[in-house]
């Protein structure tokens, strides 16, 4: 069966990505593509690099446009989606890759966003601990999907392992995480300028201020086997913005439970991860560089044990756009159609 798909904001960094992985899938036909003030140009203007897609035209964002396609994905601005969501009931899928459907808590997205607020929609992080299972079980079958932020869903994955196996103490997290700005999306920001990264890193949303906090505290939440909320999860998140256009590189520890010996740690990351095409523990010793995930939908980690500090390390990275985002949805869509996982997909990064 061929699935006729629509992608919003698809002269985007997120909807480029969406496209260049679909182009590849073989149940996929890209029928249409929009967007808002790039409407009525031709896609290959603003996508270059998408040349089997040269013959599509941006088209208006509107419901009407959007809606009679089995598959429709918005890659829009956050708090833009809700205002298609709400008028594509009839659509059989649609996949958010902002964050309108990510939260479950209305006091959560009143605090990090503001506006009005969306019902959560399944989370699309197949990999990700869950009571005891992992995520992909509820994608089966789901109608509505909330892609991840880039940022949550690499902390949540780097430690949800530990919280579902009890081998961490999830009240006192710290993450910091070397981020390449494609992450902010396409639209012109001084600070994003060529000019303002090249050769500086730049620390943003410190103190507690980033917006994928609430989302990484509900994912620890739902992997922890006791039925707690996210009351016990506690996180120190820090990104740094460096000048490469791609990746993250997120460093995350968290202190080790008393009693916990190492190999109960590691057998916790490996139980979690060792059967996961995607998802990826790294022998010991060893730890993952941005370089090696360019343009793949795999998570490398790397797992460390500091005795001297009673924490664990862990350092995850991911390539943003894949992974982090069009990656994970796409993903998460095969689930939902029940197609193999992995279609369209590489675990084969971009060297050099």
């Amino acid at each position: 069966m061929t699935y006729t798909v629509a992608v919003s904001g698809a002269s985007g960094y997120a909807g480029g990505e969406i496209l260049r992985l679909l182009a590849g899938h073989p149940d996929i036909e890209i029928r249409t593509v929009t967007a808002h003030s790039n409407a009525g140009q031709p896609l290959i203007e603003h996508q270059p690099h998408l040349r089997s897609l040269a013959h599509l035209t941006l088209q208006e964002t509107t419901p009407e446009i959007l809606a009679g396609h089995d598959i429709v994905f918005l890659a829009l601005p956050h708090g833009q989606s809700g205002q298609y969501t709400d008028a594509l009931g009839d659509a059989p899928l649609v996949i958010d890759a902002g964050a309108d459907h990510r939260l479950t808590s209305r006091d959560a997205w009143d605090a990090f966003y503001g506006g009005a607020f969306h019902e959560p929609w399944t989370y699309g992080v197949p990999e990700l601990p869950v009571g005891g299972g992992k995520q992909r079980e509820h994608l089966r079958g789901a109608t509505r999907i909330a892609a991840p932020g880039c940022n949550a869903s690499t902390v949540s994955l780097s430690l949800a392992p530990g919280v579902a196996a009890g081998v961490i103490d999830p009240s006192d997290i710290v993450t910091v995480l070397a981020v390449g700005p494609s992450g902010a999306g396409k639209s012109l920001k001084p600070h994003l300028l060529g000019s303002e990264l090249l050769g500086t890193a730049n620390p943003y949303a410190v103190g507690g201020t980033h917006r994928h906090i609430p989302e990484i505290r509900q994912a620890l939440a739902a992997s922890s086997l006791h039925d707690r909320g996210d009351d016990g999860i506690r996180i120190s998140f820090t990104p740094v913005l460096v000048p490469m256009a791609r990746g993250i590189l997120a460093t995350s520890t968290a202190p080790i439970a008393e009693g916990v010996t190492d190999t109960d740690i590691r057998d916790a990351w490996e139980g979690a991860y060792g059967d996961e095409t995607f998802v990826q523990l790294l022998p010991e010793g060893h730890f993952p560089r941005t370089a090696d995930v360019l343009g793949a939908n795999t998570a490398l980690m790397g797992l460390a044990v500091d005795r001297a500090a009673n924490r664990v390390v862990v350092v995850t990275a991911v390539d943003n756009l894949v992974k982090g985002t069009a990656g994970a949805a796409i993903q998460s869509m095969n689930i939902a159609l029940g197609l193999p996982e992995d279609r369209a997909l590489t675990v084969n990064g971009v060297a050099p």
